[in-house]
C-alpha cells in the first residue's frame, strides 16, 4: 500500500529547498485540518508547525486557501489514482468481483485511517466548506465516484449486484460507511485490514441470518415527536431562539469555527445581548450538543420500547433505524448539529457528552445482540463493529441525502429513503436471489 510520504515526497536531491519547504508545510496543513479544522487553523499554526517564520510561508503560498485547495487535491488524486488502478485490473478478471471489492475497501480505508493526513483533511472538512471552495474539486470528486459506479454497474450487469437499487444509492451507502469511520475507528486497537475485512463482508452480505428478508413488510411506528419545552416568556422564546442559531452554525461551520457573533447574527440580535441568556459560547455550544444527544436517545428508546418479548427483531431494528434518520433529518434540529460538528469537538466537550453516546451505544447492542442471541442476525458478526458501521452508514447521509428534494425526479423521500438504507444493512447489496448455493451457503 502506497503511503502518505510515497505520494508528496521525492528524494531529497531531487527538490529543490523551497519545493521541500512547500511540501512540508503542505503536510503540516494537512494534518492540523484533519484534527483541527481548517476554520480552526491559522497560517501562524500552519507556520509554527512546519518550523518557519509566520511571514515566510507567503513565499510559497499566497494564502490559507491555496494551501487548502492543494490540500484538498491531494487528498482524492492520491486515492483516485489508487481506486482507478485497482478497478482497471479487475475487468481483465470480472468474477473476482469480491475479492476486488475487498480491495477497494481496504484501499479506502487504508488512505482514511493511517496512510494520508491529506484524504482524512478532505473528507472532514469538505462537507463544510462554502460552495468556492468546493467548487473546484468537484469534478475530481465526482470522477472517484465515476470509478465506483463503473465497478458497480458492471457488476450488477454480471448479475452480481442486486437490481432493485440505484448504483448511485448502493455506492453512497458503502462509502457513507467508510467516511465515518474517521469518527470513530481506534486503528492502536485493530489493523485497518481487520476493519476492512468485516466491514466488506457486512456491505457485501447484510446483517441478517435468512437469505432474504421481507423488508417489504416492515412498517415504521409512528413518528416520535419531539417535546420542546413551550417558551412562555420573552426570555425563554430569545433563549430558544439563540440555541436553534447556534444549532445551525455549528452544522455548516463547525464548532471551533462557531463564534458568539456569528450565532448572535444568525439569532438576529447584537452580539452583546446573547450574554444576557448565557456566559459564553460553550454554555450555548453545550446545551445544544447535550439537546441533540438526548432527543436521539429518547426517540429511539422509546420507539423500540413500543415492542414486547418476543420480539420481531427485524421489525424492531428496522424501526429504531427509522427513528434514527428521523432525528437525523427533521424531529430534532440539534441532533444533526451535535453529528456534523462531533468530529472537531475539543476532548473536554466530547468526554463531557461521552456517557450520553455511550449509552445510546448500548441501547444499539442490547437491540442487536437480543436479536443475534434468537439467530435474527448472523452469528458471525461482532456486536460493537456491526453497530459503529451501521451508525456510521446512518449518520453519514447528513452530507449527501436531501429530503427537501423528496417528489423531484429521482430524488427519494425521507420514509422511501429510510427503507432502501434497511434493506441494504439487512441484505446486503449483493444479489442474494440469483446466488449460487456456495454463495448462499456463504452469505448465510
Amino acid at each position: 500500500m502506497m503511503r502518505q510520504s510515497d505520494a508528496i515526497k521525492q528524494s531529497d536531491d531531487d527538490l529543490s529547498k523551497s519545493e521541500r519547504t512547500r511540501r512540508s508545510i503542505l503536510a503540516t496543513a494537512a494534518r492540523l485540518f484533519r484534527y483541527e479544522g481548517y476554520y480552526a487553523t491559522t497560517m501562524r499554526d500552519i507556520a509554527q508547525e512546519s518550523g518557519i517564520e509566520a511571514g515566510s510561508i507567503y513565499y510559497h503560498f499566497q494564502s490559507k486557501d491555496q494551501i487548502l485547495s492543494e490540500v484538498l487535491d491531494l487528498g482524492v488524486r492520491q486515492l483516485y489514482e489508487k481506486v482507478r488502478e485497482i478497478v482497471r485490473m479487475a475487468k481483465t478478471n470480472p468474477e473476482d468481483f469480491r475479492k476486488t471489492f475487498a480491495l477497494l475497501i481496504e484501499t479506502h480505508l487504508t488512505y482514511l485511517l493511517t496512510e494520508s493526513d491529506f484524504t482524512s483533511a478532505n473528507i472532514r472538512n469538505y462537507p463544510m466548506l462554502p460552495d468556492e471552495a468546493r467548487a473546484p474539486h468537484r469534478d475530481l470528486r465526482a470522477s472517484y465516484a465515476g470509478v465506483w459506479s463503473d465497478f458497480l454497474n458492471e457488476a450488477k450487469r454480471s448479475g452480481q449486484l442486486r437490481s432493485d437499487i440505484s448504483v448511485t444509492v448502493i455506492r453512497q451507502f458503502i462509502l457513507s460507511a467508510m467516511n465515518w469511520t474517521v469518527e470513530w475507528y481506534d486503528v492502536d486497537r485493530y489493523s485497518v485490514s481487520i476493519l476492512a475485512e468485516r466491514m466488506s463482508k457486512l456491505i457485501l452480505d447484510g446483517m441478517c441470518s435468512r437469505y432474504v428478508v421481507d423488508t417489504e413488510g416492515l412498517k415504521a411506528v409512528a413518528t416520535i415527536s419531539v417535546k420542546t419545552p413551550e417558551s412562555f416568556g420573552k426570555a425563554e422564546k430569545t433563549r430558544a431562539e439563540i440555541l436553534r442559531a447556534a444549532a445551525y452554525m455549528l452544522r455548516e461551520n463547525g464548532y471551533k469555527a462557531t463564534t458568539l457573533r456569528q450565532i448572535a447574527e444568525q439569532a438576529d440580535m447584537k452580539a452583546g445581548s446573547v450574554y444576557y441568556h448565557f456566559k459564553s459560547k460553550e454554555t450555548i455550544v453545550d446545551e445544544v450538543l447535550n439537546a441533540g444527544l438526548h432527543d436521539l436517545l429518547s426517540g429511539v428508546s422509546a420507539a423500540v420500547q413500543e415492542f414486547k418479548a418476543p420480539y420481531d427483531h427485524h421489525t424492531r431494528i428496522a424501526t429504531a433505524i427509522w427513528t434514527h434518520l428521523d432525528f437525523l433529518f427533521k424531529a430534532s434540529e440539534f441532533t444533526s448539529a451535535n453529528i456534523r460538528s462531533y468530529g472537531m469537538l475539543p476532548n473536554h466537550f466530547r468526554k463531557r457528552h461521552g456517557r450520553i453516546r455511550h449509552e445510546y451505544g448500548r441501547l444499539w447492542d442490547r437491540i442487536l445482540r437480543e436479536a443475534q442471541e434468537d439467530d435474527a442476525i448472523r452469528s458471525d458478526i461482532k456486536i460493537v463493529p456491526l453497530r459503529q458501521v451501521m451508525l456510521g452508514a446512518l449518520n453519514w447521509t447528513v452530507e449527501w441525502f436531501d429530503p427537501n428534494k423528496a417528489g423531484d425526479e429521482g430524488y427519494l423521500s425521507l420514509p422511501e429513503f429510510s427503507g432502501m438504507l434497511v434493506k441494504l444493512l439487512f441484505e446486503g447489496i449483493c444479489d442474494r436471489q440469483n446466488a449460487t448455493c456456495a454463495e448462499r451457503a456463504e452469505a448465510c
